[in-house]
């Protein structure tokens, strides 16, 4: 391989014209085959792609490239400034629009790359030339077959050494059209079956030059489906995006699954290992315990290069086995193709080779972590009444100690996470009443197991000790944390404690697991068009309030750090008080409040206009001096969001006017009030339409218009019924979606929760209204006139649209 040369490389001309910053832009050089052609400075911005050191992309649009200062400055996608990045800070850059092909007479060789990283990793593929220089290396790698190409940059603090050319692990040319046919970058691994380690490796190594093909275009192709089919699986994917487009093709009975793992092997390159006759490598087997590859349905091969390499059915679309994999490995997966007839069987016969089918257990007390992963719920409450068992006195209470009670909580808080539970109860009752578990998934709580009562003292006390609280103090409440990690290396979650008192001196435990970690996308949080687009531009605004209102558990703090990851630019200083501190994000400065130190919200507030910031959140709006410290920061120069607990977006401007705010200073520094709710969303596995009848949308239109009153009109119904079918219709019908139950959604006909909204933006009429004090009726008609729909509206839209029924818009929202 070819270290890079800082010094003896060449620089394009037109870089140290930039020297000066914007007198003469960078000009980005062009293929070798085309030194005549001058290179063409961009007179617009690029659209680009930039992978950063941790691998993750972000797309963009390239505004200046500085190779003497190396920096580039990328504006990103809703973001009103530009984000300046050192050439040390990324891996890559590739402008994302194909370069037209030249008209040269030069030859366009295609010759292979293998460039390495300082982190090790290494990038291979094609190219039609490459332009060395001091800062970097430039890559072209073709486009298509009409000699386009795209422009890929590789800086040199990023770059150990690069090879071009012979020895670089390209593909070698054909010399007829048969041996063209046959050499085919997409058909360069056949379906033909891996069953070595080094035919393993050899197969991904070929597979990680191959360029990106979509599984619809790779069916295509191979002459499975037509456009036709394709258009359709599309359609029906619009219904539900988490269904991978694969699985839709499947369900449809277009493909079947042997084909798809044809189209897989054959056109994106992915090795098709048989796992009857490959040797499955021990250290790989242990990564990721028997039970959790038997959910999965995955199969551990081996590690290579500190990857773990899994066999699965579908790599390029079970992104959420792959993501769980490498959270219970703790280390990069590497996915490819498996076949077997009885994939259980293999997965049983390897993991008996290891012992480690039933699993063996050790004492959390003196090891620190514990392997629970193979053992039932149901085997560890059987173990536990066994232990428990006394002939001389049946109700002997257990220790908290005991290894069988260790294991069943452990297991509680994996099948609690696993399943996206967002809280577990923990109940004590009086008497030999039994302590009863329960989980609430998706907004209901339903039991997950009862345990005898002298369980009772020793359930409480073990869950104390995780989170270092007194277990002797019984008669006040206690709050506390526990980092599973500790107990678990593999398995990164934290829980939120909270112990309550309860009459007879028994005590009541809730958890809440802290699973988001990150914040969700603006727009991917259910929003109608209208209102995801007047949400952005109250957040844009430089100064003003806003506010996102609901009950408890409605998902507001959620919907308020999307709002900030959506403005979260360098240029701004942003600081968060909460309680607790649940979302994490760079570049914010996020505090925790403490009312037992007198570290409260109206407080941390005050705090924070001293500390020069251009945003500010605010947990909860609780009291008085918390809405006025908001509304003078609003009013002077500050953007401030805040939670509030009302039940409608009129109803929280009569209830801060009712707080005493003056109406003139908030009807001044209020941008918009989002109210939501979350309600239940229908079971995309099996979820059933069928044409509605006249009566069931005529009873949708009547809950829809009632609102409107006097405007509830037959010319209004009309007019609405036609944009119904327009954006909601098929083939000129309404449609009627049930989910009539599954195992994917334990027979319930829901799995997960989706928003409804209701977004009141600020006029000139709502804010003349607010200062005179009028009622939230009053405003809530003015709104409603000026385009705002309320919570039950937006619910009947998402009833029509597939994603919940008329009962959940019911039962979370009045008319």
């Amino acid at each position: 391989m070819t270290p890079i040369q800082p010094s003896s490389a060449e620089t394009p001309k037109a870089t140290a014209a930039s020297a000066g910053g914007r007198g003469a832009e960078f000009a980005w050089p062009n293929p070798p085959y085309a030194k005549e052609v001058a290179a063409a400075t961009p007179l617009e911005p690029q659209p680009c792609e930039v992978v950063g050191l941790n691998a993750k992309r972000v797309t963009g649009r390239m505004t200046h490239f500085s190779a003497v200062n190396e920096v580039v400055h990328v504006q990103l996608p809703q973001a009103r400034t530009r984000v300046t990045v050192r050439f040390d800070q990324f891996r890559t850059l590739t402008l994302i629009a194909p370069l037209a092909p030249f008209a040269v007479s030069g030859p366009r060789k295609v010759s292979g790359y293998r460039v390495l990283l300082n982190d090790g990793d290494e990038l291979t593929g094609e190219t039609l030339g490459h332009v060395e220089t001091g800062f970097g290396l430039f890559l072209f790698p073709p486009a298509g077959d009409d000699g386009s190409v795209w422009r890929l940059f590789v800086p040199r603090a990023s770059l150990q050494r690069f090879e071009v050319g012979k020895g670089a692990a390209a593909p070698k040319a054909a010399e007829g059209p048969g041996e063209a046919e046959a050499h085919n970058i997409g058909e360069l691994l056949s379906s033909t079956q891996v069953s070595s380690r080094e035919q393993l490796l050899e197969a991904i190594e070929r597979q990680a030059r191959m360029p990106i093909v979509r599984i619809g275009e790779a069916l295509t192709s191979l002459g499975m489906i037509t456009e036709r089919e394709l258009g359709d699986a599309l359609a029906q994917q619009q219904l539900d995006r988490s269904v991978p487009l694969g699985e839709v093709l499947v369900r449809m009975g277009i493909v079947t699954r042997p084909d798809l793992q044809t189209a897989l092997a054959r056109k994106m390159g992915y090795p098709l290992v048989n796992l009857d006759a490959f040797p499955t490598e021990a250290d790989a087997l242990r990564k990721i315990g028997h039970a959790v590859a038997e959910r999965l349905q995955v199969m551990p091969l081996l590690i290579h290069d500190g990857r773990l390499i899994l066999a699965m059915d579908d790599p390029i679309n079970r992104h959420a086995a792959i993501d769980e994999a490498e959270f219970s490995a703790q280390m990069k997966v590497v996915a490819v193709l498996g076949q077997t007839a009885d994939l259980d069987g293999v997965q049983r016969a390897a993991y008996e080779k290891i012992g480690s089918v039933e699993g063996r257990s050790r004492s959390l007390e003196t090891q620190g972590s514990i392997d629970f992963q193979l053992t039932d719920t149901s085997e560890l409450i059987e173990t536990l009444e066994k232990e428990g068992q006394n002939p001389s006195d049946d109700d002997a209470p257990i220790e908290q100690s005991d290894n069988s009670l260790v294991r069943l909580i452990n297991r509680m808080i994996l099948e609690a996470h696993r399943e996206g539970v967002s809280d577990i109860h923990i109940e004590s009752y009086p008497g030999r009443e039994k302590i009863r578990i329960r989980f609430r998934k998706d907004g209901r709580l339903r039991t997950y197991l009862e345990l005898p009562p002298n369980y009772r003292n020793a359930m409480i006390a073990r869950v104390k000790i995780m989170c270092d609280l007194d277990i002797s103090e019984k008669r006040k409440p206690q709050d506390g944390k526990i980092n599973f990690a500790k107990f678990s290396p593999q398995h990164r979650i934290e829980l939120r404690v909270a112990t309550i008192p309860t009459n007879n001196g028994l005590e009541d435990v809730v958890m809440r697991i802290l699973a988001s970690a990150k914040p969700i996308a603006l727009d991917r949080l259910g929003l109608s068009p209208y209102n995801l687009e007047h949400l952005k531009r109250a957040i844009n605004r430089p100064y003003g309030m806003v506010l996102c209102v609901g009950p408890t558990g409605s998902g507001k703090t959620t919907t308020l750090h999307s709002a900030l990851m959506q403005i979260n630019v360098p240029e701004r200083k942003i600081w968060t008080a909460e309680d607790p501190v649940e979302i994490t994000q760079a570049g914010l400065r996020q505090v925790q409040v403490n009312p037992r130190i007198e570290w409260t919200f109206a407080k941390a507030l005050r705090a924070f206009l001293r500390a020069d910031p251009d945003v500010i959140m605010v947990g909860e709006i609780r009291d008085e001096e918390t809405a006025k410290t908001a509304i003078e920061a609003s009013l002077t120069g500050h953007l401030v969001l805040s939670t509030l607990h009302t039940n409608s977006a009129p109803e929280t401007v009569t209830r801060l006017l009712d707080m005493g705010m003056d109406p003139f200073n908030f009807a001044d520094s209020l941008l918009g009030v989002l109210a939501q709710r979350l309600v239940r969303r229908l079971c995309s596995q099996c979820i059933e339409s069928r044409p509605a009848t006249p009566e069931e949308v005529e009873e949708l239109m009547s809950d829809y218009m009632h609102v409107f009153g006097a405007g509830d009109t037959p010319a209004a119904r009309e007019a609405l019924h036609a944009e119904w079918v327009e954006r909601h219709g098929r083939e000129g019908r309404l449609q009627r979606y049930t989910s009539v139950g599954c195992p994917a959604c334990d027979k319930t006909g829901y799995k997960g929760r989706v928003g409804v909204h209701e977004l009141m933006v600020m006029t000139r009429e709502l804010r003349h209204l607010v200062q005179t004090g009028s009622r939230a009726e009053l405003l809530q008609e003015t709104a409603l006139r000026e385009g705002m729909r309320t919570l039950r509206q937006d619910g009947i839209e998402k009833v029509l649209a597939g994603q919940t029924s008329i009962d959940e818009v019911r039962a979370t929202s009045n008319v």
